[in-house]
């Protein structure tokens, strides 16, 4: 018989680093499962990825077991470690943070594909096009 699931929790968390301080400990303790057993998992599990987020859905059963998969980074941070950038711009728009090539948006597209709500690539493409611009980083 399958577990009744209590409740679905999406995290995002430092890979390999994460921690039971606020605000990631009160949502685990409320979810009313082992929070030292998830975090020791989650940073085992994504270690080789240290300095990313990693998002993580985590399944709490009713017995206050557990299981999560993890996610890819999100667009934003793919975007930075893509072009090297640090923070995108304060002003979209207006001022650009920095400029990306189609063929990198499209790489992006391609990893983040099983991610998005995007049924091809080409519409992943421009997902990833939209959070660029919103960033103001420039796609050419």
């Amino acid at each position: 018989m399958a577990k009744k699931i209590k409740t679905v929790l999406k995290l995002n968390l430092p890979a390999g680093a994460a921690t039971p301080a606020p605000p990631v400990g009160p949502i685990l303790g409320q979810a009313g499962i082992n929070m030292m057993d998830f975090l020791k998992q989650y940073n085992d599990k994504t270690a080789d990825q240290r300095g990313q987020i990693i998002p993580a859905e985590l399944t709490v059963y009713q017995d206050s077991s557990f299981d999560f998969v993890l996610k890819l980074p999100p667009v934003s941070a793919m975007i930075k470690q893509a072009i090297k950038l640090k923070v995108g711009s304060s002003k979209p728009g207006i001022e650009t943070a920095g400029t990306m090539s189609m063929a990198q948006a499209r790489e992006i597209a391609e990893k983040k594909l099983p991610d998005l709500n995007a049924e091809t690539v080409d519409a992943a493409t421009k997902t990833v096009i939209g959070t660029a611009r919103s960033m103001g980083v420039e796609v050419k």
